[in-house]
């Protein structure tokens, strides 16, 4: 599906796929720009950071602004890094663990968004970052086994891995090795020790084919996807509650972060919710329809985008 009328589209290195939305005053935003009325947003590589990328920035082009995208740029690594040095201006984030990382691990989040958030930001605000206001939309890291192997041991939480977790592989993003959420809090609140760990993408193709040829049998997965039972997967109950406030917001330098800006994007979040989220999802991942239009529909039906 193409953009709507306005946008040029074309490649840009480390990305899926790059467009400048012309502002009414037919300027183009330009890469790490900071003048006023040009954005670059960009997303992790997952196909739900593309479609709240496309959320945030159609509806700052909606109120004028001139956006570039820059989709599947890579790792929280790759984009806290990029934001930090000023190569890009906004990101869609998760409260818990863009806290975990930014504070490198220190154990702060907890299950109150609105608590996390303000932590979040004490550690933001040194780097001239600042999160908004986080949304209604949850999106936690969840641990899956495909229905054969939850059958095999009674698995039903993830409680039951201790005795066999050594006889299974964990697959997951590289990410996972050092997440306070992913093996750390694993190791930490469930004292799991797994034959192995493979690093893999983060719940996406890699991780899906791992399941298939066995190579894993335990895996990262995200609450809101839409295809794990299609899947044969079995999420596994959190009994001990490892996972904090992975509300999504968006994560903005203070550069570009005007009154006006803020103003769109915490009116975004606060009809955002976890509901929309798995159905745009599933549009993306089982019907194979595009984050740029499934980001517009949403938009459209909550009279953003004309």
């Amino acid at each position: 599906a193409s953009r709507a009328a306005g946008a040029v589209c074309g490649g840009l290195e480390g990305a899926r796929v790059a467009c400048v939305v012309v502002a009414p005053s037919g300027g183009r935003a330009t890469p790490g720009s900071t003048s006023d009325g040009s954005r670059l947003v960009a997303g992790f590589n997952f196909p739900e950071s593309s479609i709240l990328a496309e959320i945030y920035g159609q509806a700052l082009a909606h109120d004028g602004y001139s956006i570039t995208y820059k989709l599947n740029l890579g790792t929280r690594q790759v984009v806290s890094t990029a934001i930090e040095s000023g190569k890009i201006d906004l990101y869609p984030g998760y409260a818990a663990s863009e806290l975990e990382f930014y504070n490198k691990q220190a154990g702060e989040a907890t299950s109150d968004p609105a608590a996390t958030t303000a932590k979040l930001n004490s550690h933001l605000q040194p780097l001239n970052l600042v999160a908004l206001t986080p949304s209604a939309a949850v999106d936690k890291n969840a641990f899956a086994v495909p229905q054969a192997i939850a059958d095999q041991y009674h698995l039903t939480k993830l409680s039951d891995l201790v005795p066999i977790a050594n006889k299974l592989t964990l697959g997951a993003g590289p990410e996972c090795k050092t997440n306070a959420f992913c093996l750390p809090g694993l190791q930490r609140v469930y004292a799991l020790q797994f034959k192995a760990f493979k690093t893999l993408d983060t719940d996406g193709p890699a991780t899906r084919a791992a399941f298939k040829s066995g190579a894993i049998q335990v895996g990262l997965v995200f609450t809101t996807d839409a295809d794990l039972k299609g899947l044969g997967l079995v999420v596994l109950d959190d009994d001990k509650n490892l996972t904090a406030a992975d509300n999504v917001l968006p994560i903005l330098r203070t550069a570009v972060a005007t009154d006006e800006a803020k103003t769109v994007l915490n009116n975004i979040d606060a009809k955002l919710t976890t509901a929309d989220l798995i159905a745009m999802i599933d549009k993306v991942a089982n019907q194979h329809q595009d984050a740029d239009a499934v980001a517009t529909a949403w938009l459209q039906q909550h009279n953003y985008s004309s």
